[in-house]
C-alpha cells in the first residue's frame, strides 16, 4: 500500500503531472513518465466528485496550465510563428516550454530562454533556422525593451566634463542585438499583420497552419540594431556596426576612452572625421536618452 504523501511530495506530485505536455487531442496523457496510470496518480491526492473522476479533475488544470502558457508565448512571438508556420510552431512552443518550465510568478519571463534553446535545437525551425533565430532575438528584444528600467539620462553637456578614465552606463531598456539578417522591417510588418487580424475578426487568424508563411526574401547581412522605449513605446533603429561595438563596450564597463577606441577603429572613416564621428554618435544617443551614469555600488563609492 503505497504511504501517504506529505505536503512537499504532494506538491511535486501534481506539479509533474500538470506539467506534463497534453496529447496531440489536447488531452492528459494516460500514463505518467514512471509507468503508472495517470488515474493512479490523480487518485492519489485529487477526490472524485459526482460529476468528474479524479483523472477528469487533474485535466482541467494540465490543460488549462498548457492552454495559457502556450498563448503567452504565442503573444511575445507572433512572427517568429509566422516564419516557421503555426504547426511548427506548436511543436516547437511544447518542446521548448517542456524543457524550460515557468519558474517564475510572472509570464513576462517565459520566452527569456528561447533564443538559447532554438539555436541549440534548429530542428524546430527547418530551413529557417537562422532567419527564425534572428526574429526570436527581436521579439525578445521587444519584450525587454518594453518593461526594463529607465534610469535618469545624461545630457551630451555632461558627457563632455568626463574624461578617458571615466565610466558610463546604458539605460536598461537598451537592447543591442547583432543579427545575421536585416529583419527588423520584417519583424514590424508581421506584428502589423498580427494586429490587423486581432482586430478585423477579433480573433487570431490562422493563415500559416500549414506552412510557413510567404516571405520576402532577405539576404544574410550582419545587421545591427538597438531596441529602445520612448513613451511606452518600442522603436528599433539600425545603427553602424562601429556604433555597436561601442555602445557594447559602455555597457561593458569599460573607461570612455577604450569603449570609444573598441568601435572607432573598426570605422571606415578617414582619421580628420573620427573625432567628429564619435561626437555625432554621443549627441544622437544623449538625444535619445540611452547614456547614463553607472550605479554605485553598496558602498556607495
Amino acid at each position: 500500500m503505497r504511504q501517504p504523501m506529505n505536503l512537499a511530495q504532494l506538491q511535486r506530485e501534481m506539479a509533474g503531472a500538470v506539467l506534463r505536455p497534453l496529447t496531440p487531442d489536447e488531452e492528459m496523457r494516460s500514463a505518467a513518465p514512471d509507468g503508472r496510470s495517470m488515474e493512479e496518480v490523480a487518485s492519489s491526492f485529487i477526490a472524485p466528485n459526482s460529476r468528474l473522476s479524479a483523472f477528469e479533475r487533474l485535466e482541467i488544470y494540465n490543460r488549462q496550465y498548457w492552454f495559457r502558457i502556450l498563448g503567452a508565448l504565442a503573444e511575445d512571438f507572433p512572427a517568429l510563428r509566422a516564419v516557421v508556420g503555426q504547426r511548427a510552431f506548436d511543436a516547437l512552443s511544447v518542446a521548448y516550454l517542456t524543457a524550460h518550465p515557468s519558474r517564475s510568478f510572472t509570464l513576462r519571463n517565459l520566452g527569456s530562454r528561447l533564443v538559447e534553446w532554438l539555436t541549440a535545437n534548429p530542428q524546430f525551425a527547418g530551413r529557417r533556422h537562422l532567419l527564425a533565430v534572428d526574429v526570436a532575438r527581436m521579439e525578445w528584444a521587444f519584450v525587454e525593451a518594453f518593461d526594463n528600467g529607465e534610469r535618469d539620462p545624461l545630457t551630451l553637456e555632461q558627457v563632455a566634463t568626463l574624461d578617458g578614465h571615466s565610466r558610463l552606463a546604458l539605460q536598461p531598456h537598451l537592447r543591442l542585438l547583432e543579427l545575421e539578417h536585416p529583419v527588423d522591417e520584417l519583424v514590424l510588418e508581421l506584428h502589423k499583420a498580427e494586429k490587423r487580424q486581432t482586430s478585423e475578426a477579433g480573433v487570431q487568424q490562422d493563415d500559416a497552419s500549414q506552412g510557413s508563411e510567404k516571405l520576402p526574401t532577405l539576404r544574410r547581412q550582419r545587421t545591427c540594431i538597438a531596441a529602445h522605449r520612448v513613451d511606452l513605446s518600442v522603436y528599433y533603429l539600425r545603427i553602424k556596426r562601429e556604433e555597436f561595438q561601442t555602445l557594447s563596450a559602455i555597457r561593458s564597463g569599460l573607461p570612455l576612452a577604450q569603449a570609444i577606441e573598441a568601435g572607432i577603429t573598426s570605422s571606415r572613416a578617414p582619421n580628420p572625421r573620427r573625432p567628429l564621428l564619435v561626437r555625432e554618435w554621443f549627441t544622437k544617443w544623449a538625444e535619445l536618452g540611452w547614456i547614463c551614469a553607472p550605479e554605485l555600488d553598496a558602498t556607495g563609492a
